[in-house]
């Protein structure tokens, strides 16, 4: 009546979703730390840097041109980090370069575009709600973690 699951077979023969869910669930992390914290701890963060390696052995299908764009892609955020005096953090910023590692610079781009969508339909909600102002600083990466959700949910990356 019930079946043995085989955890390592499953991983196995589905090794890039493997990959993306205990991505995700990094990510579901981080955003939490970022939420209660406005800050997150580096060597977490940094810890992205296994799925990066997983992901090769998960057989991920992105070039290594897409994964060295990805990776610039995400040192343009340190670098605007660095000239806008962590307006935009160093979290953040370190975050994209992980996750243009681990998606591509593609799929990088489409998660950049929802999560800076969705940050910016946040800000407006909250200036018109006038419980923020211009100047208002808010946690950015929900909004990643968000979009990667989504990303993997519509399409699959």
């Amino acid at each position: 009546m019930f079946r043995e699951i085989n955890v390592a077979g499953f991983v196995l023969k589905n090794g890039w979703v493997f990959c993306q869910i205990t991505f995700l669930i990094y990510m579901i992390i981080l955003a939490v730390m970022d939420i209660k914290r406005r800050q997150v701890h580096l060597g977490f963060l940094l810890s992205g840097i296994i799925w990066v390696i997983l992901s090769v052995i998960c057989e991920r299908t992105v070039s290594t041109g897409e994964i060295i764009a990805g990776i610039l892609a995400g040192a343009f955020f340190l670098l605007l980090s660095k000239l806008t005096k962590e307006s935009f953090g160093y979290g953040d910023s370190i975050l994209i370069v992980i996750m243009g590692a681990f998606l591509g610079f593609w799929s990088l781009m489409s998660v950049l575009f929802m999560a800076f969508f969705m940050a910016g339909l946040f800000s407006v909600i909250m200036l018109l709600k006038t419980k923020f102002h211009k100047k208002s600083k808010f946690p950015f990466i929900p909004f990643l973690m968000a979009a990667y959700a989504g990303g993997i949910i519509l399409n699959g990356y």
